[in-house]
């Protein structure tokens, strides 16, 4: 059976393609998008010569409700903090061991906004 993706799932998917598009130009090296773990799923893992870091991409149509950056809210960060805990866990890492930062990619309209270590593990 052929599995279908709704409107939404597309548009996501197009919004983190140009994501990762742009931090391939920033001189990002990709290793994963759409990773999904017990407890949460990260958009993209990219590294940055020795760090790993974690994107959220977040795509809103307009700011009427408020930015796409604005609807990284604090639980929405500890939900990607653990997915990536488990994430190093299971490539046999931690947050001790490994150099890592959690960027947010947000894109409101045709605005994409790139805020570096938005949020960390402490």
């Amino acid at each position: 059976m052929e599995k279908r993706t709704s409107a939404k799932q597309h548009i996501g998917a197009v919004h983190e393609m140009r994501a990762r598009r742009y931090l391939e130009q920033a001189g990002m090296r990709f290793v994963a998008a759409n990773v999904t773990v017990r407890g949460g799923e990260l958009d993209l893992i990219m590294r940055d010569r020795q760090t790993w870091v974690f994107v959220e991409v977040r795509y809103r149509r307009n700011d009427t409700f408020g930015g796409a950056a604005a609807s990284v809210t604090f639980r929405k960060q500890r939900r990607l903090l653990h997915a990536a805990n488990v994430w190093l866990s299971l490539n046999n890492m931690s947050f001790d061991t490994s150099s890592c930062r959690f960027d947010v990619l947000a894109i409101t309209g045709n605005q994409l906004e790139w805020l570096p270590n938005a949020f960390n593990a402490d």
